[in-house]
């Protein structure tokens, strides 16, 4: 089968959206399709190039103001509608609705291409990091609702990863074609539990000889990583653990201004972005994962974590209960609650018994978002589609 995939955000941009796509495109590709991607060129002109075992075509970009690393391809259409034509795909998958996302869906409209869409972010994926605009949220937020209505009823089949993130979206009743929870899987095979080498924690400078909270992902306003901050500053003068923050992103500075404030600096590790190499074995050596994000549609980092061994602190809110099951695998906390999270925090690193006990469930609960039964319901979707 020859499979398009339109991503507005893709490798080596990190995040739930660019992680996905070039997952399912290696693994596609892996499984004998011929897959081509279609993503913004990172260095502003557009180019070709062979990520393994699959092409992506490279549209003109300039930088997004927003998101740090980030860019965008606001014109696309005349790249996306050669790639297109050239290709001549046996379907089309969208992976944002934004500028490629919005030509791959007219083109494939006008060409009879049947489409996929996938919708991975909420408006306030956006909102929270445009401060700007903070006093017209609400309107903005509604007006962004609407548009995605629109945008996916033009769909012929839609997917998100969890059922929690079809209720976010609530637009069930807007939109008339199939739409269903498809899980963002992982690959176990690189994401498993282990003892952390001594290697990465060197390279890191990582202690040896205590727990490590751990988040792994953007660091950016929507994410509330100051909760986490905050948390952690309320653990430090009662137990000797440390704070592992990986990533990078547009609250960076102000985490080290609150850090400094709370005087917990040498209790806590920046890495910055990491190889695809050093991902897991970071993973490996948290001991317990923390996701204040309220805005997340599932969370890859978090399921990343979870089959690393690690137990999972995270918000009662969105899609997150999902994954990190109260008193199963970890504990839910109250929005923006720090004092609940250095709870639920110190609870599971001071009791090795109930680490060990949630960490098992961790790895239980990942091993049913195995990346190939994601693939494996893409192509069905596909081949139906096709067919029909």
């Amino acid at each position: 089968m020859k499979i398009l995939i339109a991503s507005d955000l893709h490798w080596p941009t990190i995040n739930g959206v660019a992680t996905f796509s070039r997952n399912l495109a290696k693994g596609l590709a892996a499984r004998g399709h011929e897959v081509v991607v279609i993503a913004p060129s990172q260095s502003g002109k557009r180019y070709k190039e062979i990520d393994g075992n699959h092409i992506i075509y490279r549209t003109s970009s300039v930088p997004f103001a927003f998101y740090q690393n980030f860019r965008i391809s606001p014109t696309p259409g005349p790249e996306v509608k050669k790639i297109i034509k050239d290709f001549d795909p046996d379907v089309i998958h969208v992976q944002m609705m934004m500028w490629i996302g919005q030509a791959a869906m007219k083109f494939g409209n006008k060409l009879g291409i049947p489409i996929v869409s996938t919708n991975h972010a909420v408006p306030e994926n956006l909102m929270d990091n445009i401060k700007l605009l903070a006093p017209i949220a609400r309107p903005i937020n509604y007006m962004l609702n609407g548009y995605g209505a629109r945008f996916h009823s033009k769909a012929d089949y839609v997917t998100l990863p969890t059922q929690a993130a079809i209720d976010m979206l609530n637009v069930t009743d807007k939109v008339a074609v199939p739409m269903e929870a498809v899980s963002n899987g992982i690959d176990l095979s690189r994401f498993k539990a282990g003892t952390p080498s001594k290697a990465i924690l060197k390279k890191f400078n990582l202690p040896t000889n205590k727990p490590i909270v751990s988040y792994i992902g953007r660091i950016d306003a929507e994410k509330h990583l100051q909760t986490l901050v905050r948390a952690f500053g309320r653990i430090a003068p009662i137990y000797d653990a440390h704070l592992m923050i990986v990533g990078d992103g547009t609250d960076v500075e102000n985490l080290h201004h609150l850090i400094h404030k709370l005087g917990i600096t040498d209790r806590v590790t920046f890495t910055g972005r990491v190889s695809d190499e050093d991902l897991p074995l970071l993973h490996q050596v948290g001991t317990v994962y923390v996701m204040p994000s309220p805005v997340e549609l599932q969370s890859i980092a978090t399921l990343e974590a979870m089959a690393s061994g690690q137990p999972v602190v995270a918000v009662d809110a969105g899609a997150l209960r999902e994954l990190c099951q109260n008193d199963r695998n970890g504990f839910l906390c109250e929005l923006d609650n720090d004092e609940q999270f250095a709870i639920a925090i110190l609870a599971i690193i001071a009791d090795k018994e109930l680490h060990d006990q949630m960490s098992r469930e961790s790895l239980a609960i990942a091993q049913t978002h195995n990346l190939n039964y994601t693939l494996e319901r893409f192509e069905a979707i596909y081949t139906n589609l096709v067919n029909r």
